[in-house]
């Protein structure tokens, strides 16, 4: 009875509503502090490249060591905040830990400037350090949102959708920042741009966002019930518990062996998006010979692919699920072979191009990245199926450790590339990057699961309760 009315519920349900216009805030807002995370990634170029920037601001001769100090600064103090901002996401609501996450970076991103001239790049990087403490709370604060707003049958799709505001963040990080840095605002305005999109995203989100739709005033009832009734359709026999716990249950979450493996496939996926996020720009420019209009347009091209595959592997999964073709742990692990395997040859084949095949590394590069959209509908969504009540802060956990991973990235390309023009430097680099995708993908269709999890307590939503008692 409880399943029919659920599929009464649906024909209310509007095909665009509520649930769609937060995906998109938080679609935006996850861009926006990707903007902000990316920026530095072609300022540095500019910052350090006169022929490449604006003769009217300095340029700055800094080691290759102070360049990977820079670029790894913002995961120093990002790891630092995952565990404490999921613990407030969850206590608090998703709504208020991402507006104060994306605008409190927003305001440092617009003092950038001030604070490499007065400090250099020591000022700089402690600077980036504060907005990485303050992101630390974005992933788990979406991660959080998503698992009350996501109806359980359209949420792969959704967080998909959510997911995708990465590649789009960097993508216009990219092209707008390339253009900036050649302006008579230089690279001063690369920062100011972040900063100023950001905010305005933070103004609408705190208008219109909501930690749940039972705090969304403007949203239809029938959405309402049909979120509601479906989050709980496969937890009723915890709705028999009177008194479900709340307190987040540590011990059992970490030695989970699901959430491990999970965790293996989430660092070595950040592993390979850093260093090509980071190192691609400098791989362009010592490798290939591309100066910054044609490196940014080179790099960019790959997330712009990404974009686009996302909305196709979204398309390829809800078809196998709805002709039940594949059940849901059989996509989830389908589609993160495609985003951690296919682009394993193309990483590798980068190390051994010449500056005379630069189309050939992009196409390489455009399916290495492009490919890795599928993990969204892999991984990304595991956490919310292995606990929806704790999704943001099993988030919290795995960004911890990929902080960390961030951070290591950064300063191994750092290390190993000592010389940028040397192919055999990044070869090595590459190498380390497809063998850590084949063995966290291997370890994830081994042992990754997508059922509830025992230690996972769903809280009963009024509405779900009083249809539970009604057949009772």
């Amino acid at each position: 009875m409880e399943n029919n009315r659920i599929r009464d519920s649906e024909h209310k349900a509007p095909l665009f509503g509520a649930r769609h216009v937060q995906c998109i805030l938080i679609f935006l807002g996850l861009s926006a502090a990707y903007i902000q995370r990316v920026n530095l990634s072609v300022a540095i170029v500019a910052m350090m490249d006169r022929n490449s920037t604006n003769p009217d601001f300095e340029e700055y001769q800094w080691s290759e060591e102070t360049k990977s100090y820079l670029l790894s600064s913002f995961f120093w103090g990002y790891c630092i905040t995952q565990i404490p901002g999921s613990q407030l996401a969850h206590r608090f609501g998703g709504k208020i830990t991402l507006l104060c996450s994306v605008t409190l970076s927003a305001i440092l991103a617009l003092l950038t400037p001030l604070s490499v001239c007065l400090g250099d790049w020591m000022l700089f990087c402690a600077l980036r350090f504060c907005q990485g403490l303050t992101q630390g709370s974005t992933y788990p604060s979406i991660h959080t949102l998503l698992s009350k707003w996501a109806p359980v049958e359209e949420r792969g799709t959704l967080c998909t959708f959510c997911y995708t505001g990465v590649y789009f963040g960097t993508l216009v990080s990219m092209l707008v920042n390339s253009w900036i840095a050649i302006s008579p605002l230089g690279w001063p305005g690369i920062f100011y741009f972040s900063g100023l999109f950001s905010l305005i995203w933070g103004l609408s989100w705190y208008l219109v966002g909501a930690n749940a739709p039972s705090e969304c005033k403007w949203m239809s009832e029938e959405e309402r019930i049909f979120i509601e009734a479906t989050l709980v359709t496969s937890a009723k026999r915890e709705l028999e518990q009177e008194h479900a716990p709340t307190k987040t249950p540590w011990l059992k979450i970490l030695t989970s062996l699901p959430f491990w493996v999970l965790l293996v496939a989430q660092c070595t996926t950040c592993w390979g998006f850093i260093i090509i996020m980071t190192g691609i720009p400098l791989y362009m420019k010592g490798i290939l010979g591309q100066d910054i209009k044609s490196n940014t347009l080179m790099s960019s091209a790959p997330y712009l692919s990404c974009i686009f595959l996302t909305f196709v592997v979204c398309g390829l999964a809800n078809f196998l699920n709805k002709r039940g073709y594949t059940s849901v742990n059989t996509s989830r692990k389908l589609l993160n072979t495609i985003g951690l395997w296919v682009p394993v040859v193309p990483i590798i084949l980068l190390g051994y191009m010449r500056s005379d095949q630069s189309e050939l590394a992009l196409a390489l590069l455009i399916i290495a990245v492009g490919m890795s959209a599928a993990c969204n509908l892999g991984f990304l969504t595991n956490h919310i199926d292995l606990s929806p009540n704790f999704a943001g802060i099993l988030l919290g956990i795995a960004n911890f450790l990929t902080g960390i991973i961030n951070f290591l990235a950064t300063l191994t390309v750092g290390f190993i590339i000592t010389d940028e023009k040397n192919v055999h430097q990044w070869r090595i680099v590459f190498y380390i990057t497809g063998g850590m995708y084949f063995f966290g993908n291997l370890l994830f269709i081994l042992f990754g699961q997508t059922k509830i999890q025992a230690w996972n307590s769903v809280r009963r939503s009024p509405y779900a309760m009083r249809n539970y008692q009604s057949e009772e």
